[in-house]
């Protein structure tokens, strides 16, 4: 395979951040190749704007330098030459997401969107890259790990790979450093676990409860995998969290405290968290990474691609990483419960559910969801978690009128075999057409009313169906996020500001104040830093607001800025937002398929 485009990329400066980056175009455009890099990175619906890392850059043509005009923000137009061109340029890399680009002294990471600049006509040609070792002597033990074709590499894994085309070519993220391997089969297929930062862990347990999570989604759309060889790209450090899907792997952070420790049986919340992202990101394989809308066939990564479905394919998405957990065996059903009580409850207490409908969440994506402020819960819905229960819904709905014949699996599949079939994108509608193909059923009101309005979806009668009782209750403690539970008995009663906080040196903030909430009532706004009730210092705001009654009036002192204001406050009764689930004898059958 010929390569229209080659590209060089070494970690040059790693106390900087910086890698050196080279690419050569065998045959420019006569009338002088533009070169442009996206301005946002497939999965993160954002413009990112990725050039303004780029440090400095110049191109050559036979040794001789070849003038660079500036076009917009994210592209240049190198000037006609006769022969090959080639472009030096280097970038800033000091992104610690998945989205981006990180490199220091201990390790290096990359997206291709955030390193490779594309050559405009060229995107449909094959093209290779060669990955360069540093060459500090501190980096001497640095390896590489990728999903991308390798075709002349060293142990290490540094070397030549190549690509059919600039779109495989930026969906494969690269891992440099010394980091932890652990490899399995899942269902024949090889696949490798890839830790890297500081913990200490039980990497053969990790791999064999990732190694259950793959072979139930593998086959839950049928063998083989559309894949050769996957690869999880994991990186630990304290408090972070986060996933990008790939073709053939994908790139996750997380804290340390939640991977599997040694002698451990059990599954904690921080390890059963981890897992649920593992097998979310994993579960985009089939539901975004190939089946996609029509609105990302191809991805143009130069401006914003609107669409009504993230709902379905992150929502949906959203539905199913938890339900493989259970339905891998890794979980029982109770615990799969408890992980939907919490969902319900992030979704009730948003009041932005009242304003936002689903179709609109996600088509506003690139300037709400991914831009979100103070105001959020007040103003927007999240296509994930209310897209995971509007999927539920959808599921629970299916199964009712067609006495279990049809299921939302019927659907996934159907949509699957779809895209063997064409490989093409689903158009706007086409998701609820196939949808309304596959269960015999009409749907035009379930999705009006579930996608394109603001009402509550039924989740208490489609649940009962299925032997599931659910309330909203308020709250028992700040702490309280729902709960599956064997009676549900009614909550005490307890006075609320009505806002979420974050811990400050000077107090406490507050990072949201809620519609309709005693705070909003009294004046306070999302940013203010509370340092006082009543005239005593705060470093609890729950604790202190605990001792109070509902309808008692206090008084708070908070920081706006650099001033120092004062507000009389009544306080309102917790509101009824925090679901119970109580499963029934024989309740639940939909859970495990």
């Amino acid at each position: 395979m010929s390569t229209a485009v080659s590209y060089r990329i070494r970690p040059v400066s790693p106390e900087a951040h910086l890698f050196e980056v080279s690419m050569t175009v065998a045959q420019p455009a006569v009338a002088g190749q533009v070169l442009r890099l996206p301005a946002w990175i497939p999965g993160s619906y954002m413009i990112r704007e990725f050039a303004r890392h780029i440090v400095s850059i110049r191109a050559e043509s036979g040794k001789k330098a070849v003038a660079l005009s500036k076009l917009d923000k994210h592209s240049w137009q190198a000037a006609p030459v006769q022969g090959a061109l080639t472009v030096h340029y280097t970038v800033y890399a000091f992104d610690l997401s998945v989205r981006g680009a990180y490199l220091d002294g201990e390790r290096g990471f990359y997206n291709g969107t955030s390193v490779f600049l594309q050559a405009d006509g060229c995107e449909h040609e094959p093209c290779e890259v060669e990955i360069l070792p540093p060459q500090d002597k501190a980096q001497a033990k640095w390896k590489v790990a990728t999903s991308l074709p390798a075709h002349d590499i060293k142990k290490s894994g540094f070397g030549h790979y190549r690509a059919a085309n600039y779109d495989e070519l930026i969906d494969h993220p690269v891992e440099l450093g010394e980091f932890e391997r652990v490899s399995f089969k899942a269902c024949g297929v090889p696949h490798e676990f890839i830790v890297s930062g500081k913990y200490k862990a039980d990497l053969k347990r990790l791999a064999a409860d990732t190694k259950r999570i793959c072979e139930w989604q593998v086959r839950f759309f049928g063998e083989p995998a559309p894949f050769e060889r996957y690869v999880f790209m994991l990186f630990v450090g304290g408090d972070i969290y986060g996933g990008l899907e790939h073709r053939a792997s994908t790139a996750l952070v997380a804290s340390r405290d939640d991977l599997p420790q040694a002698g451990e049986d059990g599954i904690g919340d921080g390890y059963l968290k981890l897992l649920g992202l593992i097998s979310h990101e994993y579960f985009h394989t089939w539901n975004v990474k190939r089946m996609k809308p029509a609105a990302f066939t191809p991805y143009d990564l130069n401006r914003e691609g609107h669409t009504t479905l993230l709902w379905a394919f992150e929502g949906i998405t959203s539905y199913y990483d938890d339900l493989a957990l259970v339905r891998s065996g890794l979980i029982d059903e109770r615990r799969y419960l408890g992980l939907l009580a919490k969902t319900i409850t992030g979704v009730a207490r948003g009041n932005g559910r009242n304003k936002q409908t689903l179709a609109d969440s996600s088509f506003d994506a690139w300037t709400k969801y991914y831009r979100q402020d103070e105001n959020s819960p007040n103003s927007i819905v999240s296509y994930y978690t209310k897209g995971a229960l509007a999927a539920l819904a959808l599921d629970l709905h299916i199964r009712q009128h067609t006495a279990g014949a049809k299921s939302l699996d019927s659907v996934m599949l159907a949509l699957w075999q779809k895209w063997l079939a064409d490989g093409q994108g689903l158009a706007e509608d086409e998701w609820e057409r196939v949808a309304e193909d596959t269960t015999g059923l009409k749907l035009g009101k379930f999705f009006d009313m579930a996608i394109r309005s603001t009402r509550e979806l039924p989740l208490a009668e489609l649940l009962a169906t299925q032997g599931v009782e659910m309330q909203l209750l308020p709250a028992d403690s700040s702490a309280d996020s729902g709960s599956v539970v064997d009676e549900i008995a009614p909550a005490s009663m307890r006075p609320t500001l009505g806002v979420k906080t974050a811990s400050d040196a000077q107090g406490v903030k507050l990072t949201a104040v809620l519609d309709g909430g005693a705070a909003q009532a009294a004046g306070l706004a999302g940013g203010d830093v509370v340092i006082a009730v009543d005239g005593l210092k705060v470093t609890d705001l729950d604790k202190a607001i605990r001792r109070c009654c509902s309808g008692d009036s206090i008084k708070l002192h908070a920081f706006r800025r650099d001033e120092l204001l004062s507000f009389r406050v009544t306080l309102q009764d917790t509101p009824a937002d925090t679901c119970r689930l109580r499963l029934a004898e024989q309740g639940g059958r939909w859970i495990k398929g």
